[in-house]
Formats: C-alpha cells, structure tokens, sequence
C-alpha cells in the first residue's frame, strides 16, 4: 500500500494583492505551539522575534521601540522605509482578533502587561500554512514580534493589570489593507479560555 499525501480541506479567505489566504478546515481546539525561546523551530515562517532593549534605574525605565534607520536598521525592522507607530490600551481579559493583512508588517512591543498573543499561518503557499502559535510576552517576557503580511493575529490581555502595546507598521493605517476573522472561528478553534493544567 502506497503511502499518498492526504488532500487539507482549506476554507478561502481571501485572494488579495498576489496572496491566497485560507484556514485549514477542522482544527482541534488548543492554543497551538507555545513559544518559549526566540529561536524555536516551531515559529510560523516570516515570524521573527528579538527581545527588547530595557534600561531600569530608579526613576523608571526607559525602553527602546525600533531603530528604523534606513542604512542600518536593527534586523527585525529591516525594510521600514516607511512607518507609522501607534499604541494600544487594553483592560485585563480583553481580546482583540483576529485580523491580518494583505500588504502590512507589524512589529509588536508589548510596554506594559501582558499577553497572549495569537499568530495563525494564513498564507497557503507558506510552509507553515495553517500552524498556530502562542507567544505570551510583555514586562515578564519582554520580546518584540515581527508579523508578516498574510499571519492572522491577536491577542488576549492577561493577568490583573491593563496592557499597552506599541506596534509600527511599514505602512500607514489603511482599512482596506485589513481583514478580519471571527476570534471564535471554528476552523482555527484556537482556545481563548484559561489554560487550566
């Protein structure tokens, strides 16, 4: 008995700017592969991570965002010709997800709280079409995430305090850059719940 490739049922997204997005039909409930090391092979291709440079002294702290220079950028900004920086406040237990885009690249820089962070493989051409990731970052994990055009993304705000994020983007906000998918899709099923162990 030959062994032959089992045929993924995919869901259509969207096909955009030269990009096929989909979800795998029929995902198990659970919250993906967890990332602990910013290296992990496990990691969605195009998805990058660093940690973020913080200085503590007695006043506070001070933080460094992005080097967005155009002749040396740090790695994780190369090709920001462009940017804009924003930031968001969210309360403890608020859930933002799922969307992505088409066109844009995100870099997350979780200054405050924390948080779970969702990543899903949309991309059907990526070798890593259809994997999940959960990443929980912020003042007791402080990395920054890459997350390339086509990865849908969110998050949830855990723990008892208030989150703020600051992300740049390589393009200025648009709308119609952007997609969204339900946070309870049944395809991703991804589990927002507490992850009793």
């Amino acid at each position: 008995m030959s062994s032959q490739p089992v045929a993924v049922g995919i869901r259509w997204i969207e096909r955009r700017d030269g990009r096929d997005l989909a979800v795998k039909i029929g995902g198990s409930q659970g919250i993906g592969s967890v990332i602990l090391k910013k290296d992990d092979s496990r990691i969605i291709s195009g998805v990058s991570i660093t940690e973020f440079p913080l200085w503590p002294d007695d006043r506070g702290y001070f933080l460094e965002v992005a080097r967005l220079d155009a002749e040396e950028p740090e790695p994780i900004a190369a090709g920001f010709g462009r940017a804009q920086v924003s930031a968001t406040l969210s309360y403890p237990g608020t859930i933002k997800a799922i969307h992505y885009h088409c066109n844009q690249t995100d870099i997350w820089v979780p200054v405050r709280g924390m948080f779970q962070v969702f990543l899903y493989d949309l991309r059907v051409e990526s070798p890593t079409f259809g994997h999940t990731n959960t990443l929980y970052i912020g003042s007791l994990r402080p990395w920054k995430v890459r997350i390339p055009p086509g990865v849908g993304h969110g998050y949830k705000v855990v723990g008892t305090d208030s989150a703020m994020l600051v992300y740049v983007t390589n393009r200025f906000y648009d709308p119609k850059d952007e997609g969204r998918i339900s946070h309870k899709d049944p395809d991703i099923n991804y589990d927002w719940e507490l992850q009793y162990k």
